[in-house]
């Protein structure tokens, strides 16, 4: 394991070092692609700017997330308990997936306008179908001796779910979240792009209509380490809640 993360840190450093030497000679132009030295410097120059616009980005995507969960939650829940449910839910969360969130965005600004509202709608957009698919799994894949053996001890179906659906369930809601949790990230990104006041779109907007290239890739890679810095925190978090579960562990 250690080995395998050391060759990927390896491949990413190599990958930097041959897009500085190609820029540095001349080989890549600065105005299409900055190098990645020219673009550390960005960063470093608009750091308080780029901090602002991060937190409101964070706040539009923990607020989107938390819905999506809730959401999430609850039409797997639903859908778990009531057959019907599932027959006609199912189908409709599949076509809200193959929508374009690029297409369906600016309806979502022409209803609700540039504030906060249209991006947290969107992300739950995002986040809710990842966390939902993967409870179902985990509600099916219960173990099916276990269910019998509760019912002939008298177990309600609340018992059921509470001391054997629910946590057989934990460890696929965790590989939901950590899509979901990327997905949130991307979500307020793509919403600011097309209107609004604040955040790492906006900021993209503005430095892309500049020009300023260099500070467009500074913005990619800033939301590249939050997605993976959340994606790890939630890696944690479940093996905090799954210390019984030795691949976590590894």
């Amino acid at each position: 394991m250690v080995k395998d993360k050391v060759s990927a840190y390896v491949i990413i450093a190599g990958f930097l070092i041959f897009w500085q030497i190609m820029s540095s000679v001349g080989i890549i132009p600065k105005f299409m692609l900055p190098s990645p030295v020219e673009v550390l410097k960005a960063f470093a120059d608009d750091f308080p700017l780029l901090l602002s616009n991060t937190q409101f980005t964070l706040v539009e995507a923990f607020l989107g997330l938390s819905l999506g969960i809730a959401i999430g939650f609850a039409m797997a829940i639903i859908m778990e308990r009531y057959e019907f449910a599932y027959k006609s839910i199912y189908p409709v969360l599949v076509i809200t997936q193959t929508v374009p969130t690029v297409a369906i965005a600016p309806l979502l600004v022409l209803w609700f306008g540039y504030g906060m509202l249209p991006k947290i709608v969107l992300i739950v957009l995002y986040s809710f179908f990842p966390i939902t698919i993967g409870l179902l799994d985990g509600f099916k894949s219960v173990d099916k001796d276990t269910l019998n053996l509760m019912r002939t001890m008298g177990a309600t179906p609340f018992q059921n779910f509470i001391h054997v659906k629910l946590p057989s369930s934990i460890g696929y809601f965790f590989a939901g979240l950590r899509i979901s949790v990327s997905y949130s990230i991307i979500g307020a990104v793509v919403a600011e792009w097309l209107g609004g006041f604040k955040g790492l779109g906006v900021y993209m907007t503005r430095v892309r209509k500049s020009f300023s290239y260099d500070k467009m890739f500074a913005v990619i890679f800033l939301v590249s380490f939050i997605s993976l810095v959340l994606m790890y925190l939630v890696k944690k978090l479940q093996e905090k809640m799954m210390p019984w579960d030795n691949k976590n562990k590894i």
